[in-house]
């Protein structure tokens, strides 16, 4: 069963500036929005603060973005608040979110979830003491046909089991490059063994030989 998340804390205070590039992008995104109505833009905002300052919302940031979007900072802490993507704590420098909804469940988020716990040294809800990893636990991350799968950071890892989930834990935390998608080559929803539908069987070339029976996974 997962935790259901029903408050957050109290933003922590922290230093927070916005880079010349960041800058700019918030000059075009709130250029979208009339000048009645640029509270549009508080969680593109939010999004470019939480990016600024390391990956969570302090309450300097958030008055930024208040100040930004001319809006109250209790408006801009609701909308904060509310999503369960920003995070008004400091966190570590790698967010691992386990989606454990039922499709995920069922096909081993609990494994995943325990070799992370024990890899890392944490639970649920807390950060490793060098500040590396956070982890978390989501509900549905819109990847169901490919559980289970973790986001870390922006990037999805689908198809994970434990020991390769072990593995990218330990190249993130060595600084690596790694790859990101579906963990055993899938291409988006395709089944395991490759491509079955009508469009596979062509009958200029197997004109008189029964459709092949797609209940039975390729080989």
């Amino acid at each position: 069963m997962a935790i259901q998340v029903t408050s957050r804390p109290t933003p922590q205070t922290g230093d927070f500036s916005v880079s010349e590039t960041a800058a700019a992008r918030v000059e075009v995104i709130m250029a979208r929005y009339p000048e009645d109505r640029k509270a549009s833009g508080i969680i593109p905002l939010l999004d470019i603060a939480q990016r600024e300052n390391g990956g969570w919302l302090s309450k300097e940031a958030i008055e930024w973005v208040a100040l930004t979007t001319e809006s109250a900072p209790i408006r801009v802490y609701e909308v904060a608040s509310f999503y369960s993507m920003f995070y008004t704590e400091e966190v570590g420098q790698h967010v691992v979110q386990v989606c454990r909804t039922t499709p995920c469940w069922l096909r081993g988020s609990d494994t995943l979830t325990h070799a992370a716990e024990k890899h890392l040294g944490i639970g649920l809800g807390q950060t490793t003491e060098d500040k590396m990893f956070t982890l978390i636990e989501v509900e549905c991350l819109g990847a169901c046909v490919n559980a289970p799968m973790v986001q870390i950071n922006d990037n999805y890892y689908e198809d994970l089991e434990a020991d390769a989930f072990k593995r990218i834990l330990d190249d993130l935390a060595a600084g690596k490059q790694i790859e990101y998608g579906n963990m055993t080559g899938r291409i988006g929803s395709a089944p395991v063994g490759g491509p079955q539908a009508l469009k596979d069987f062509d009958p200029a070339v197997n004109a008189g030989k029964p459709l092949p029976d797609y209940s039975v996974p390729a080989e």
